[in-house]
């Protein structure tokens, strides 16, 4: 298949994604009435099988790629690329998908397909309806994806390179087992925020914290607040998820850590929804924010450039907070934004 092939594929299932999410069910290609229904069907079977993917979360995340995936999107990604992608080049690459939120393996996906090489997907028990379905998709869009595309639910076996994304734990699974392949080997990361007590989207931020219960990498876990600093405002500003409150794994989660903080009588504060306390690691548990207080922004900078290899993105309203996106972006990445920053096409298309 060659480039130019590939970016249209890609932009006809942005297309599909956006008239499914309307309901707007029009032919693209081969793409009929019955696959948009196939593709409706595993998004049920998605949610019915996983209490955390919520329909909301499944359709947020569906709604994110049908705004990435236009042509220009792929040619910008692309064209950094396309001399040195070879329509002869036909690496396996194994990609251990994780399940946290919807579809997250997407990326490293359509990396693979782009980068002209085979996917071998090994499912998490979590996620194992969407990205199938997915591949149905393309594959009605463009057949000729169908001999380079194989998911299992098995060990992996017969492939060339390693992608795998998973906890601090699996990860040094990972990294003794795949040692002698090329590999990328992804551990927790979460996302951070830094307040100054001036903020005016406070409601943005909430997004950035609660979307997908906060269960994403890019999930803003920890605050870096001013001395002094009153969260009232910030507790007020989470209005869009009380629905949270009613949803039962989630409400067990913020239950028994509240009991744990009232139990150890751990100063913290509590809005019915989440629960903040004051503490240094950038990983929280579901339900808990940790925040964390700082003196000076010069010297906050150097402390998250030391702290690097724990956060996946940075929040903030203040332009000089050094790397920081806009709150309500952290779910948003680009095409070109990529995973522990590590630049996933340029590893697939110097393997040897």
């Amino acid at each position: 298949m060659d480039f130019s092939k590939t970016q249209t594929t890609f932009a006809k299932f942005g297309q599909f994604l956006a008239y499914y999410l309307n309901n707007d069910y029009q032919s693209i290609d081969s793409v009929k009435l019955e696959d948009y229904l196939g593709f409706k069907q595993a998004c049920t079977k998605a949610f019915q099988s996983n209490a955390w993917f919520t329909e909301k979360n499944i359709d947020y995340a569906l709604a994110q790629w049908a705004k990435i995936l236009t042509a220009g999107n792929l040619k910008k990604w692309l064209d950094q690329y396309d001399t040195r992608i070879a329509s002869d080049q036909r690496y396996n690459i194994g990609v251990v998908l994780a399940g946290n939120i919807p579809i997250v393996g997407f990326h490293d996906f359509i990396c693979v397909l782009a980068s002209g090489n085979n996917f071998i997907g090994k499912l998490s028990s979590a996620d194992k309806y969407l990205l199938p379905a997915i591949a149905e998709i393309l594959i009605r869009i463009e057949p000729l994806f169908k001999t380079r595309i194989k998911f299992t639910e098995e060990r992996l076996s017969d492939f060339d390179a390693i992608i795998a994304t998973g906890s601090n734990n699996s990860a040094r699974y990972f990294e003794y087992y795949f040692a002698k392949y090329p590999h990328i080997i992804r551990k927790n990361r979460n996302g951070v925020a830094v307040l100054t007590g001036a903020e005016k989207r406070l409601d943005l931020l909430a997004e950035d914290i609660l979307r997908y219960f906060g269960l994403g990498c890019r999930n803003v876990s920890k605050l870096y607040v001013p001395e002094g600093y009153k969260f009232d405002h910030l507790l007020s500003s989470t209005g869009q998820f009380d629905w949270l409150s009613n949803h039962h794994k989630y409400r067990n989660n913020y239950d028994y850590n509240k009991s744990i903080l009232l139990v150890n009588r751990i100063k913290h504060f509590d809005n019915g929804l989440v629960l903040l306390r004051e503490e240094s690691s950038v990983s929280s548990p579901i339900s808990v924010l940790h925040y964390e207080y700082y003196r000076e922004i010069e010297k906050l900078n150097e402390v998250l450039d030391s702290q690097s290899e724990f956060i996946q993105c940075i929040i903030s309203e203040d332009s000089n907070v050094n790397n920081s996106l806009f709150p309500g972006q952290s779910q948003q990445p680009d095409l070109w934004d990529y995973a522990d920053g590590i630049d996933t096409m340029e590893f697939l298309l110097t393997l040897l």
